[in-house]
C-alpha cells in the first residue's frame, strides 16, 4: 500500500505545474471570462472596494501614457490582469491596438492594483470613449 500512496504523491508533484502553464496560456476570451466571474464572485463591499482601486490605477495608466500622441486616435479598448496574492500584474492580455490600450497594459505589468481576495484573480480596465 505505501507503494501506491508514493504513486498517487509523485503523480500529483509532477501535475502540479500544468495548472499554472495552462493558466498562462489562456487567450483574451477566456481571461476575460475569468475577469467576469472573479469581480462576480466578491460580495458587494469588496466589489465597491476592488472597483474604487481599479479606477485609481487606471487613471495611473492614464496619466503616464497620455500624451499627444497616444491620444491622437481614441479606440475602446479592455487591458486583463492576473493579479497575485499581494495584488501584483503578473499576465495582462489585451484587446484593442491603439497607442493608449499599448501603454496602460505596459504601464501595469508589475504594478499592484489591489490585494485580491485569493490568487490567481483576474480583474479588467474596460475603457470605452463618447462619440
Amino acid at each position: 500500500m505505501p507503494r501506491i500512496a508514493g504513486v498517487v504523491v509523485l503523480a500529483a508533484l509532477l501535475l502540479a505545474p500544468v495548472a499554472p502553464a495552462v493558466a498562462q496560456d489562456m487567450d483574451f476570451t477566456a481571461a476575460k471570462a475569468a475577469a467576469d466571474a472573479d469581480e462576480a464572485s466578491l460580495d458587494a463591499a469588496a466589489r465597491t472596494a476592488a472597483l474604487e482601486q481599479q479606477r485609481a490605477f487606471l487613471d495611473a495608466g492614464v496619466v503616464a501614457c497620455a500624451d499627444l500622441q497616444s491620444t491622437e486616435r481614441l479606440e475602446d479598448f479592455v487591458v486583463v490582469v492576473r493579479l497575485d496574492d499581494t495584488g501584483t500584474v503578473m499576465q495582462t492580455w489585451r484587446r484593442g491596438d491603439s497607442p493608449l490600450a499599448l501603454c496602460i497594459e505596459r504601464h501595469s505589468r508589475g504594478k499592484v492594483m489591489f490585494v485580491p481576495p485569493r490568487a490567481p484573480f483576474h480583474a479588467s480596465l474596460e475603457v470605452t470613449f463618447e462619440r
